[in-house]
């Protein structure tokens, strides 16, 4: 009897949905894609059993509080979210959190990229979570070489230019086993749309499961909806909007990566502020976390065959917790980094 009262309910459901998008179409919105995304978001609500957004009573939330409070209790000191793979972060952050919008920052070169790829290699690899990655910059084929060299910790340069030695192979084919292994999807589709990438990420989650999103990098997408007439901050702000939903539709973490503006060269501390995020003031209100990768010192010349250096890794806003400062070791040939010695916590804001 009950499998018969919740197919009616969907049933219903699907027919509504149907009837909403219907609508939509009558409608003759300007930009057809919005319309599909619209249409999209509808079916997937369906398919996803899920009834669209209203009031819930004061009562009920606070029974899912308790149960919520009453699990982490009994787990208390696990990590709750998606591991980073960083245990210092971890114990910040608890992990990466469902419906979040993290925001990974740092000026060229500094290794956004390669931050952000350690923690789809640990999450999938290491953990079997599911990740998406959206790269706007590199190749599908150079990002298989990065994590390659990564989970092989083999010499990157080596990869690319074919001066393999045979420990080198002997390494790569557990690596190449550890990788296939592992649920990690890679979309390298250029000026990507908002709208677009909603699209494959709501696909992909229905179709194979989806436990994380990484997008890099956010200044490369384009915007859906945002007139002819808009400048580039008003685009950036939809961008930065259209990636917080989709946190909280697919109900995922979303790392994005982002650019920050010239302003910390130009000062005598090279440390990154929230007002340095490119472009766009809204990127710092829609993100839950905000993380700056950054080098106190510039490099120098003999810094350029050095095997690896300090990052410093800054959390400057955390919604739900607090902040911090800790050290990195980017190991250059590799380009992965490391959990280094040195960790200042600051107080919760």
């Amino acid at each position: 009897y009950a499998r018969i009262v919740e197919r009616k309910a969907l049933l219903r459901n699907l027919i509504g949905a149907a009837g909403k998008i219907a609508g939509i179409g009558y409608e003759d919105p300007a930009e057809v894609q919005e319309a599909i995304d619209r249409a999209e978001s509808e079916l997937f609500a369906v398919s996803q059993r899920r009834v669209g957004a209203g009031f819930s009573p004061l009562k009920t939330l606070l029974h899912e509080a308790y149960d919520r409070l009453d699990y982490l209790h009994a787990h208390r000191g696990e990590i709750s979210g998606i591991r980073t793979g960083f245990q210092d972060l971890d114990a910040l952050t608890t992990g990466l959190q469902k419906s979040d919008l993290v925001i990974l920052a740092a000026r060229p070169s500094v290794g956004k990229t390669s931050f952000a790829l350690n923690i789809a290699e640990h999450a999938a690899v290491r953990d079997k979570r599911s990740v998406g990655i959206f790269s706007l910059e590199m190749s599908k084929e150079q990002l298989v070489l990065r994590l390659l060299s990564s989970v092989a910790n083999i010499d990157s340069q080596r990869l690319r230019t074919g001066f393999l030695e045979e420990l080198d192979f002997a390494r790569i084919a557990p690596a190449m086993n550890a990788l296939s292994e592992a649920p990690i999807y890679i979309d390298d589709t250029p000026n990507i749309s908002t709208m677009e990438l909603r699209t494959k990420a709501r696909r992909l989650q229905a179709e194979s499961g989806l436990d994380l999103v990484i997008v890099d990098y956010l200044q490369l997408m384009q915007s859906s909806t945002t007139t002819k007439d808009a400048n580039r901050v008003q685009e950036v702000a939809e961008i930065s909007r259209g990636l917080k939903a989709l946190a909280r539709e697919l109900k995922v973490p979303v790392i994005a990566l982002s650019q920050l503006s010239r302003q910390p060269e130009m000062r005598e501390s090279k440390e990154p502020r929230l007002s340095d995020l490119r472009e766009s003031g809204s990127i710092e209100q829609d993100a839950d976390l905000v993380m700056f990768l950054w080098r106190e010192k510039e490099r120098g010349s003999d810094d350029q065959h050095a095997e690896g250096e300090v990052v410093k890794l800054k959390l400057s806003k955390h919604r739900n917790g607090p902040t911090g400062e800790l050290d990195l070791w980017f190991k250059k040939s590799q380009t992965r980094f490391v959990s280094y010695a040195g960790e200042r916590f600051a107080d919760v804001g």
